[in-house]
């Protein structure tokens, strides 16, 4: 199947920008959002699911971070398969693998068997969007790029929102394993539009394939995530055990990123830290994500779990930071363009963390319009603060390096999701343990947490001080 237009042929929806290109970026943007669906979308169903398969609520986060950090192993090899199979090949291939893991999910019997199709799911997923946001960025002119980043991430930021109450609505009028069976329509569609509308094409040299360079990031990223997520244990030995895991993926990262910097031909490059802009989103844009991404796995477990609301009910509490990125994103390209990326990261920045610290202070007494407002307060900035960093991220990035850059962005974007969650479940944890809270965990535990995740999000505003005032203006200019 050949694709119906180059973008060269293509008739133009605005100047520089061809209607395929829009229609790809469409379609990335349907993965993207069904990709961060499922990262988030159980979380309302956790305590049903932890029914069926006899383990507790918290010990079900492990589904959340078993998707998250294969999406993290793989992503540094999206770029080279790209450049390998070709980019159509690579993004339908990703689709399909990514639609059956989701029916595999649905047919789990057991923990054991849904966390290994979580894992297929990611490595899914972990292919999608980084190949098919290059095929956009490869095509799109700096003075587009706000535009066509905002159509392709904005519907990723709407499915963790999304997720709690469509994950409650199922679970109250369906079965749990509705919430993945719903992906193979979706999947089947977007398989189609990616056979139809990505161009077939192909690198005509490609490096040869990194090893080593692959070994030590995945093996950097499991011992990472799977040390917290081990720490998360009640017993001594978890603890030492953990903490060993984390040292380890500590020392791993160090001899990955010291063969990267080495390597004649890295798998993942890391040229593209040394732009100060790119930087800044990688690192400081990090540690706002990680804060962010625990959001959508606490507040409905605090709603049901603590304040012993149905999920949907939940859910619908949770809708309301949808309702805040919605309103939002009709004014985000215009407020960016006249103050500027910095200025809006460090007092948005700062707005975020509150909203975050707002949280810690809800009760059972708490009126539902005011946890409502609190909620759609942060949805706001959180809208603005992940465009700001998703459009600045990109804005000196030359065409040559997009494919590294990329792969990095993704690889950090997903690791920071998935530490989100499990430095949240760990929180909840150590909370439970200081005050005896064997079972489940009591409203001064999700405190404890949302404080905690409030102050790492406090240390994404260190890379935003150092940007330069004018940072990224580039891609702002009419």
């Amino acid at each position: 199947m050949t694709s119906p237009a180059t973008p060269d042929s293509s008739i133009a929806a605005e100047p520089g920008i061809s209607v395929q290109t829009r229609l790809i970026a469409l379609v990335v943007a349907v993965t993207f959002f069904m990709e961060n669906l499922d990262a988030t979308v159980i979380a309302t169903a956790l305590p049903s699911m932890a029914i069926g398969f006899g383990v507790t609520s918290i010990d079900m986060n492990v589904g959340i971070s078993a998707y998250l950090l294969a999406v993290a192993i793989f992503i540094p090899l999206s770029s080279w398969v790209a450049d390998r199979f070709g980019t159509r090949t690579v993004f339908a291939g990703a689709i399909v693998v990514f639609t059956v893991a989701s029916f595999l999910c649905g047919i789990s019997q057991n923990l054991e068997m849904f966390v290994l199709a979580r894992v297929l799911q990611g490595i899914g997923g972990a292919l999608m969007v980084p190949v098919g946001r290059l095929a956009v960025l490869r095509n799109t002119a700096k003075k587009d790029l706000v535009n066509m980043i905002a159509l392709i991430t904005w519907p990723g930021l709407v499915a963790p929102i999304l997720g709690p109450l469509v994950g409650g609505l199922i679970v109250t009028h369906a079965t749990w394993p509705w919430i993945f069976y719903i992906n193979v329509p979706l999947g089947i569609l977007a398989l189609i539009a990616a056979l139809w509308l990505v161009p077939v094409d192909r690198a005509s040299s490609v490096r040869t394939f990194d090893g080593k360079g692959f070994l030590l990031l995945a093996g950097a990223c499991v011992l990472l995530l799977g040390g917290l997520e081990w720490l998360g244990g009640q017993e001594g030995k978890a603890l030492i055990t953990g903490s060993a895991f984390v040292v380890c993926g500590v020392i791993l990262a160090g001899l990955a990123i010291r063969h990267c910097k080495r390597h004649a031909n890295p798998l993942l490059p890391l040229s593209t830290l040394s732009i100060k802009t790119f930087r800044a989103t990688v690192f400081g844009g990090s540690f706002f994500r990680l804060a962010i991404s625990a959001l959508p796995f606490l507040l409905p477990l605090l709603f049901q779990v603590g304040f012993g609301l149905s999920p949907v009910d939940a859910g619908t509490l949770v809708l309301a930071v949808f309702a805040g990125n919605l309103a939002m994103k009709p004014f985000t390209t215009s407020i960016m363009r006249r103050y500027g990326f910095r200025k809006i990261l460090l007092v948005n920045g700062v707005i975020g963390i509150i909203s975050i610290l707002a949280c810690a202070c809800f009760t059972p007494a708490t009126p539902f319009w005011l946890i409502a407002a609190v909620l759609f307060a942060g949805g706001l900035s959180r809208s603005m603060q992940f465009t700001c960093y998703n459009s600045i991220g990109f804005a000196d990035v030359s065409k040559s390096q997009m494919g590294e850059a990329s792969a990095l962005f993704s690889m950090f974007f997903q690791l920071a999701m998935g530490i989100g969650v499990t430095f949240a479940a760990l929180l909840l944890r150590f909370s439970m343990s200081l005050q005896s809270h064997e079972v489940h965990p009591q409203t001064s535990d999700f405190r404890m947490a949302f404080i905690g995740v409030a102050v790492l999000g406090l240390f994404g505003l260190i890379d935003v001080i150092r940007l330069p005032k004018h940072a990224g203006e580039s891609v702002l200019k009419r």
